[in-house]
């Protein structure tokens, strides 16, 4: 019963609110779909906590027959083991924070139970995802927060940008989706079962088999893998379809933290994992995750590097970090890329929120160059975002320990090193590069916020919510305006958030990554590689000492820019300008996009139209044939006058002709 309630309070939730909605009132439905989260979330920690101290194993619960057809038949039922207890604690403790976060952030919607509802729907898929016993039910929570990732981004409808984005991550995760639906095809055709158990218990006797794919003999299980993997790029935003990733951030800051940082993107690689042992049976399928993710991190690390959007900095920071997950699942070692999804979940939410609380603070404005000062008035969102900028970046100190992000991010770059392969000492050398452009985005992130003089005149937000210009605020260099603190209904998540971005890597380590507890840990739920987690104990000391080593470059790097001559971020942008313009403007992919499909598409759609829809069949169809019977009936209406004599007249005529044509037929006889 656990597990239904876990799984179905969200739903019920979701239900009360949407459809109550403004019936029942803001108040009423904040209450039952945060409370309903909170009792997910405290039902999830003690099932965790049973597979952490190895008293529990993994179970399956069923709730009924979804469907029978021929050899297709599949149930509907809750698989329970480690890796979904990991992703139960992570969704409905993230999503429940989030929903007492927006008590205080959407306080002025007007439309608050709907959001409330979406929330809550989006829980109810994600869990439905992570507790699928077959790829169909899989296949149903993949869509469901695509849905709820839709519906969310776009929540103010009213707004083109934000119907913008909910359309480009809706289309961009079809095509993604596309090629999930052809492994899930694929895996049928080749298994004969959808069941996730029955698949992997069968994957390795697969190994080296061959089948036919677009004309051609292919290695099976690789070609299933790639296509599972196309599913994973499009829903954690993977290098060649991220795009959709950045432009979510015009829904609402808490939306940000729920779909776009902690849950929905990991949805990939929570795939990835739980088919672990299916990618093993093919190096080939593992060595392209391995170049996507690292592909991935530096590429949005690149980007992350010069954006002035507070929320975007933090969504290309997302997309590097789940690069990491993905390298780290590439070279085989699942547990460090869960563990990083893990620790990640915490200070990344942790961060999204903090920037929420910072934009709550002024006025909406999310520009950081029109921020500056704020560590003094809103100390408490300041040491919160302290708390996962130290996360984010790794701080520790070898041998002795450190923040989360310290034990997950330099537990992939050291598994990376120790796998041994050629892919796995590039995604070492991209992986320590990225740690290094990833602290000095972070801390330049938190000195323009944080530090420095306030600029917050300078904005048309701010000077709006004062209603004074510049020349009436006098000295006051802030415009008479002054930032506030976030009520506790937004410091409260924020706090226990930080609270898991300094102690979860220092509390979880063992149990996911050491050797002899993590094999333990994840036993029957993931491919688990005991020498390659050993392995990592056994790397030279400069691998251990070299993420720590990038991080604090980094550091130095955004104090030196950013504190001592304060013009040299500009001056460098002027001196290297088409690179700072290559990667401000994300290496032109939405450009390139935009001219190998979308004009390409919109031509042909003109030709359709134009030449197809009004040049042939309004031509021929309503513009031709109809217009002729239209003209004759016309012609004819003309003899239908009412009259009798008309009638009369045209009768007359008719037998007149009708003889004449009778005498002439005679004659010729």
């Amino acid at each position: 019963m656990t597990i239904q309630l876990i799984v179905f309070l969200p739903l019920l939730a979701a239900i009360v609110a949407g459809f109550g909605n403004r019936v029942i009132g803001n108040v009423p439905a904040k209450i039952v779909t945060t409370g309903a989260l909170f009792a997910s979330c405290a039902l999830s920690w003690p099932v965790f906590i049973d597979f952490l101290a190895a008293n529990r194993s993994a179970e399956v619960v069923p709730v009924l027959t979804w469907l029978v057809s021929g050899d297709l038949n599949f149930d509907w039922a809750l698989r329970v083991d480690a890796l979904t207890a990991v992703m139960l604690v992570v969704v409905t403790t993230v999503s429940a924070l989030v929903h007492l976060y927006s008590w205080g952030y959407m306080d002025e919607d007007p439309d608050q139970p709907r959001f409330f509802a979406y929330l809550s729907l989006f829980t109810f898929a994600m869990l439905m995802l992570v507790t699928a016993n077959n790829l169909v039910q899989m296949f149903f929570g993949w869509e469901g927060v695509g849905l709820a990732s839709y519906l969310l981004i776009g929540f103010w409808f009213k707004k083109p940008s934000a119907n913008a984005a909910a359309i480009k991550a809706f289309v961009v995760n079809r095509v993604g989706d596309l090629g999930f639906m052809l492994g899930i095809f694929g895996t049928f055709l080749v298994f004969g079962t959808v069941s996730i158990p029955e698949i992997l218990e069968a994957a390795p006797g697969m190994a080296g088999s061959t089948i036919t794919f677009a004309g051609m003999r292919l290695d099976t299980m690789t070609i299933l893998c790639l296509l599972l993997f196309i599913g994973a790029m499009g829903k954690s935003a993977q290098l060649g379809l991220h795009t959709w990733l950045p432009d979510a951030m015009e829904g609402p800051t808490p939306v940000s933290a729920l779909i776009h940082a902690a849950t929905m993107v990991t949805a990939g690689v929570f795939m990835v994992c739980r088919l672990s042992p299916m990618f093993e049976t093919s190096p080939v399928a593992l060595t392209v995750v391995t170049i996507v993710g690292a592909s991935t991190a530096i590429f949005a690390a690149t980007v992350g590097l010069v954006q002035h959007d507070i929320k975007r900095v933090i969504a290309y920071s997302t997309c590097s970090q789940l690069g990491y997950m993905f390298f780290a699942a590439g070279v085989g070692a699942y547990s460090a890329a869960m563990f990083h999804l893990f620790t990640h979940a915490f200070f990344k939410a942790l961060l999204f929120l903090g920037a929420g609380s910072v934009i709550h603070a002024m006025h909406h404005e999310q520009d950081m160059r029109y921020y500056g000062g704020l560590r003094k008035e809103i100390p408490l969102t300041f040491w919160a975002m302290m708390a996962g900028t130290l996360a984010i970046t790794g701080v520790g100190i070898v041998g002795l320990g450190g923040f989360a992000g310290f034990y997950s991010k330099d537990a992939i770059i050291e598994v990376a090193f120790a796998s041994g392969t050629e892919v796995g000492q590039f995604a070492y050398a991209i992986g320590v590069l990225a740690a290094l452009l990833t602290s000095f985005y972070s801390w330049r992130l938190m000195f323009l916020t944080f530090w420095g003089t306030p600029r917050w005149i300078q904005s048309e937000h701010i000077q709006h919510s004062v209603h004074k210009t510049p020349e009436q605020a006098g000295a006051d260099t802030t415009g008479g305006y002054h930032p506030h603190e976030s009520p506790l209904s937004m410091l409260i998540p924020l706090g226990v958030l930080a609270t898991g971005a300094v102690f979860a890597g220092f509390l979880f380590h063992n149990q996911f990554v050491e050797a002899a507890e993590g094999a333990v840990f994840w036993a029957g739920s993931l491919a688990f590689d005991e020498h390659l987690m050993h392995e990592i104990h056994e790397v030279p000391l400069w691998v251990k000492l070299s993420s720590t080593v990038a991080m604090l470059t980094g550091l130095a790097t955004a104090i030196f820019m950013y504190f001592f001559g304060k013009d040299r971020p500009a001056r460098l942008a002027a001196t290297f300008s088409p690179l700072y313009n290559f990667f401000f403007n994300k290496w032109y992919f939405d450009e390139l996009y935009h001219l190998i499909f979308i004009r390409p598409a919109f031509w042909l759609g003109r030709l359709f139209w134009k030449g197809g829809d009004e040049g042939t069949i309004d031509r021929f169809g309503p513009n031709g044939i109809a217009s002729v019977i239209a003209s004759g009936s016309g012609v004819m209406k003309r003899f239908q006058s009412g009259y009798l004599y008309t009638y009369a007249l045209v009768m007359l005529l008719g037998l007149a002709a009708a003889a004449t044509w009778i005498i002439v037929q005679g004659a010729g006889a």
